[in-house]
C-alpha cells in the first residue's frame, strides 16, 4: 500500500510537501524523505514523536541513540510506517536539527494501491518556500501567572518585594 502524507512545516506562512511512501518502509526511510522534500542535507539529528489527535507529544522514535546507557527509545530504523502511521492514529510530530528545532506536523491523508511504474518515494506536491532560518518558538511553561498565589486577603504572596529581610541572608 501507499501512504500520502502531509508534512507542514510548524510556521507563520503555509510551507508544507505531500508524499507517497510505501507502507513498509522504516521511518528512517520516510526521514529522508522529508529532508529531500524541503531540501535539507539530512545530516542533522531528528525525530519524530507519536501524538494524539490534539498534537500533543508522547513517545520519541530517534534517528540515533544519543544516551550514553542504551536506553528503551525507539529508533527510525526500526519502526515502520505500517505500524505507527495508521488511521487510527494518522499524526506524527518530527523534529529536524535539535539546534535549529525545524519543527513539521505529519498527517496520513490517504492509503491507495501502488501504481505499477512509479518510484517511491514520491513528491506529489511542494507549497511554499522554506525560510532561510527555522521559526522561533515561544516555549513558554504554563507555570503560574501573576495573581496565583494571592492569599485571601488579595495580597500575591509570590512578591518578596515588601518582606523586611536581608536578601544576602548566608
Amino acid at each position: 500500500m501507499i501512504y500520502k502524507i502531509r508534512i507542514i512545516l510548524d510556521a507563520k506562512d503555509d510551507v508544507f510537501r505531500d508524499i507517497e511512501i510505501e507502507d513498509n518502509k522504516t521511518l528512517e526511510d520516510f526521514h529522508n524523505a522529508i529532508t529531500q522534500a524541503f531540501g535539507f542535507l539530512g545530516s542533522e539529528m531528528a525525530s519524530f514523536y507519536t501524538c494524539d489527535e490534539e498534537w500533543n507529544q508522547d513517545e520519541e522514535i530517534a534517528l540515533f541513540d544519543m544516551s550514553e546507557s542504551g536506553s528503551d527509545v525507539k529508533l527510525m530504523n526500526e519502526v515502520f510506517l505500517e505500524d505507527i502511521l495508521t488511521e487510527k492514529t494518522p499524526k506524527l510530530i518530527y523534529v529536524y536539527d535539535f539546534l535549529s528545532m525545524w519543527t513539521f506536523f505529519v498527517e496520513l491523508a490517504d492509503i491507495v494501491e501502488k501504481e505499477d511504474g512509479l518510484a517511491y518515494p514520491n513528491v506529489l506536491f511542494s507549497f511554499g518556500e522554506i525560510p532561510d532560518s527555522p521559526p522561533e518558538k515561544n516555549f513558554e511553561a504554563d507555570g503560574p501567572k501573576e495573581g496565583d498565589f494571592d492569599d485571601e486577603f488579595g495580597e500575591d504572596l509570590g512578591s518578596y518585594e515588601d518582606l523586611d529581610f536581608d536578601e544576602n541572608w548566608n
